[in-house]
């Protein structure tokens, strides 16, 4: 049933104007209704027609949260319009004094006076110095007594104006309005304990001594301290004790540089000596591990941390320098966490409005924030079905300048924070100067997370002191800034000052805070001699899992046929009151149970349902995800099915019986490469029990992902010891669709391994790149990825064409126990090996049009042997089919693929010097695109490249 919506704007800038929404929801059935534009648009439909295609049910993975109408108390409702003068003047500080208040502490930039003159002044809206108003329903001020005008004024200048504030003029949702601004009105009717505030003054000067410290024993060292935003140790303190009192039990953070490693050292039990150790120019592993290591500034931490008596589990994640690309990450981590938990998105409870126990929090930049596309990414992401992670806490850390750049330079916006509002998350912001206020904003957010189960941000105003890291002088471009800031006190001193003059604090207490820790940190740093770096790896749901060897193991992958016949058919089979599609009724479902019958001519998906399921089976989860996963970009998959009646979705593989209860998730992506990937990563390194694939929807558009196959997929094992089992499928063929749908551009992953051209590889090598030929091997391929006893990335250089190419089946026999992933395929259509006077080695899909080729000329003279897998390069496997052509003298690399790209390059070396034989190139010219865009052309190409082979 098709639903459309047209929609008559009269205006989006009259918050009263009416409009008119015609809902066409079947042939004959036109409805009308009424809505005030345009926040009540998005409460009413939005989130109800988009989120129909993933179940209103719920699936595995996604669990629907239930929609309550809110009603306003009718009191307050009464209140309001009673006195709507006075509330139209309490709403206009909730919605504009943002832009007035006092939450620059250096003071460089001007506040927005012309707010107060304009929007502010009482009398704007009818009101006199001499009203007397009654603050109920109108104010949250904790009093019911009537107040002057001048009196309420002063109570909304110190929330609304003071060195905190909060917009809301953008929230969609009535409910979360009403509840920001009375929870936001309320926190400050509560002060500090005494003991609190000594605490948070124990941090700063902890941290502050920390720099100092570091600056002077290693005065040449980058630390990318936190000088200028010490108060996010207040923001840190605050929300574990929040979190320990709402009984979560995991916290995942992604954080970049500046103050990471004051944040380690005095909140997250992290060693100095480890600090000290790497600064000394020492790796941070211990000895025998073969790992390539990082700077101190990436490290991480996965810890334990004692809160309120309960225990939390901290893990603080890697950061690469590339600024922002942590946080998909974390966010992908945290959902693995309520993966692993049976919580959040994969609880049994029958609403999805239950709090994770996890919670994911992340640091961001101004600059950084800003700038970066990958957190637009990870914002659309955040109401997602199978990528929502029950929201977010963020930070941005506002330097007020992005490495030299000013703020008001770096952006086309008033605030770093803005790009909060294309998801209507809630905007804090504060003064870096007053840690109480954060603490307090810090609490709220918190809250609102919990409640709502959506992202928030605080905007914490700070400053840096240095440049961008301690040997930049930041004078050179912003002078007059940082003539401010080194003319100031730092942030912990002005607030010992205060609490000194409050009392709450002695001069004493002071200095021997700041010497207990200076003695802490030179008792580490004499002490480091007999510091010995821990091992952080391969620890608990790791614990079984080993470092990769030097020589190349073959696994055991094949299953008996019966349990295969089994998974196959419940991959097909849905509830008899299903509306199937007719057409995937007669191509998909029946076809594949005749597939499955006959055991002869299985294709490429049916092979992958079959790994899948029996990995299921046998206790390890699946995730699947891209763009269009659930189908299959070629149509092919279908691992879900979709009700032609009510747009339900239904899993077979989920429904399989028996075995140890592993499930499948299939997460069907927003149109992003780079946050997508980064999340799936983040999943993957949390188990090696979950098998994480992610699929391009076509092999050319991986390179939207390339900073997170750089810096993460490819390396993270060699620079952090963290190791994962990710699958990337890359599409890929040259079938005449032109240059951005037919290269996954395989020479740039053979590039980025640490594959060796003069000695054999071994299973160490970073990741592996396999382009398979038949279903088998693919079938091999991911059950290997679970089976063996080590976690390696794998790039798979997916078909196209052979999906549904004839010749390209296999038997049962072929995953049958016994079976498993042949690194090359030998030719065994040659009659007499004896007769060949060539041998073409080749890959992948363009081994049929070769045999194609050969059948058509007759040639028996020349062997075609498949190199399935590009790395570990197959040395022993190509020798040993090498050895059964005795008398060929000419070998050949075919290739679709030009010759600048493709696994020329790669293959050449590596079969001369390992060989020993000289190896000769046919296939397409070099070139500066992939594919020509003429069709005429590419024929012409496609026949000369495969006739080539055999001159």
């Amino acid at each position: 049933m098709a639903t459309t919506i047209t929609l008559s704007f009269i205006s989006l800038l009259v918050p009263s104007c009416w409009s008119q929404i015609r809902l066409h929801t079947g042939r004959n059935c036109t409805t009308w209704r009424r809505a005030i534009l345009p926040t009540r648009l998005g409460k009413m439909y939005s989130r109800i027609l988009c989120r129909q295609y993933h179940s209103t049910k719920g699936v595995f993975g996604f669990r629907p949260k239930s929609r309550k109408e809110f009603q306003l108390d009718k009191h307050i409702n009464e209140a309001r319009v009673q006195r709507s003068n006075a509330f139209r003047w309490v709403e206009a500080y909730r919605n504009h004094a943002h832009r007035t208040a006092s939450v620059d502490p250096v003071k460089f930039r001007p506040s927005d006076e012309s707010v107060t003159e304009r929007t502010l002044d009482y009398t704007r809206y009818g009101l006199t110095v001499n009203d007397r108003i009654n603050p109920f329903g109108l104010v949250n001020t904790g009093a019911s007594s009537t107040i002057t005008t001048e009196q309420l004024q002063d109570l909304l200048q110190t929330m609304y104006c003071g060195t905190t504030s909060i917009e809301l003029g953008f929230i969609e949702d009535e409910h979360e309005r009403e509840w920001l601004a009375e929870h936001y009105e309320h926190s400050f009717q509560t002060t500090l304990a005494s003991i609190e505030k000594r605490e948070i003054a124990e941090l700063l000067l902890q941290s502050q001594a920390f720099d100092n410290f570091v600056a002077t024993k290693f005065p040449t060292v980058k630390r990318y301290g936190g000088e200028g935003a010490e108060s996010i140790m207040a923001f840190y303190r605050q929300l574990f004790r929040c979190a320990a009192e709402a009984d979560l039990t995991n916290v995942v953070v992604g954080m970049p540089h500046r103050g990471k490693l004051n944040v380690l050292t005095t909140l997250f039990q992290t060693r100095p000596a480890k600090i000290f150790r790497k600064f000394k120019g020492l790796p941070e592993f211990p000895e025998g591990v073969k790992a390539m290591c990082d700077i101190a500034s990436h490290f991480h931490t996965s810890t334990d941390l004692e809160v309120l008596g309960k225990t939390i589990h901290l893990n603080m994640l890697h950061n690469p320098s590339h600024l922002e690309a942590v946080n998909p990450v974390s966010m992908g981590k945290t959902r693995a966490k309520q993966f692993s938990l049976r919580d959040g998105p994969y609880g049994t409870s029958d609403s999805g409005d239950q709090p994770s126990r996890v919670l994911n929090i992340q640091l961001h930049g101004d600059g950084a924030f800003v700038g970066q596309g990958i957190n637009q990414e990870c914002l659309m992401m955040a109401d997602v079905p199978h990528f929502d992670v029950g929201g977010s806490i963020h930070m941005i850390v506002n330097n007020q300048v992005g490495f030299t750049t000013p703020g008001d330079r770096g952006r086309g916006t008033r605030y770093a924070s803005d790009l909060a509002k294309s998801i209507a998350a809630p905007v804090f912001h504060v003064n870096g100067d007053d840690p109480e206020a954060l603490t307090r904003v810090t609490k709220l957010a918190f809250d609102y997370q919990q409640k709502f189960g959506k992202d928030v941000f605080i905007d914490l105003n700070c400053f840096r002191r240095w440049g961008h890291n301690e040997m930049d002088d930041p004078t050179f471009t912003n002078p007059l800034l940082y003539g401010v800031i080194h003319s100031r006190d730092s942030v912990p001193d002005l607030y010992a000052r205060k609490l000194l003059a409050s009392g709450d604090l002695a001069q004493s207490e002071v200095d021997a805070i700041v010497k207990k820790h200076m003695d802490y940190l030179n008792s580490e740093l004499q002490n480091l001699s007999s510091y010995q770096p821990e091992k952080s790896y391969f620890e608990k749901q790791w614990s079984g899992i080993v470092q990769a060897g030097s020589e190349v193991t073959t696994w055991d992958t094949g299953v008996d046929y019966s349990l295969l016949s089994l998974i196959a058919q419940t991959s097909v089979k849905c509830p008899e009151d299903f509306a199937l599609h007719p057409h995937l009724r007669k191509h998909h479902v029946e076809s594949r149970l005749k597939k499955i019958a006959e055991g002869s001519r299985l294709d490429w998906a049916t092979a992958e349902a079959m790994a899948l399921g029996s990995l299921l089976y046998q206790g390890f989860n699946v995730r699947i995800s891209g763009e269009d996963i659930g189908r299959g970009t070629f149509s092919q998959r279908h691992a879900m099915f979709v009700d032609q009646n009510t747009n339900e979705i239904f899993v077979p593989l989920n429904e399989l019986e028996g075995g140890n209860g592993g499930k499948l998730e299939l997460a069907n992506s927003i149109l992003s490469e780079e946050a997508v990937l980064g999340f799936e990563y983040g999943m993957a390194i949390d188990n090696p029990n979950n098998l994480v694939i992610w699929e391009a929807q076509f092999g050319d558009f991986f390179n939207g992902a390339q900073i997170i196959i750089d810096t993460f997929l490819t390396t993270g094992e060699t620079k952090w010891m963290v190791c994962n089992g990710l699958v990337m499928l890359l599409p890929h063929g040259f079938d005449g669709a032109a240059s951005e749908h037919s290269s996954c551009r395989m020479e740039r992953f053979l590039q980025m391994t640490d594959s060796r051209e003069s000695t054999p590889d071994g299973d160490d090598v970073n990741f592996q790149v396999i382009n398979p030929s038949t279903p088998a091997q693919y079938f091999h391929a991911l059950r290997r990825q679970m089976i063996r006893n080590f976690r390696k990335p794998l790039v798979v250089v997916a078909p196209k064409t052979l999906l549904r190419l004839s010749e390209c089946v296999s038997s049962h026999a072929d995953l049958a126990p016994g079976t498993y992933f042949q690194p090359v395929l030998g030719d065994r259509h040659v009659a007499d090996p004896k007769k060949v006077k060539r041998v073409v080695l080749c890959s992948g899909k363009h081994y049929y049009n070769l045999n194609a080729e050969r059948v058509a000329s007759g040639r028996g003279d020349v062997a075609l042997v498949r190199v399935e897998s590009l790395c570990p390069f197959p040395v022993q496997q190509i020798q040993e089919e090498m050895a059964r052509y005795a008398n060929a003298k000419e070998f050949v690399w075919s290739q679709e693929e030009h010759r600048n790209m493709g696994a020329w390059t790669f293959v050449q070396p590596r079969f001369e010097n390992m060989c020993g034989k000289r190896i000769k190139y046919r296939g397409r010219y070099e070139g500066a695109t992939v594919a020509v865009g003429v069709s005429s052309w590419h024929a012409k190409e496609a026949e000369q490249v495969v006739k080539s082979a055999f001159e």
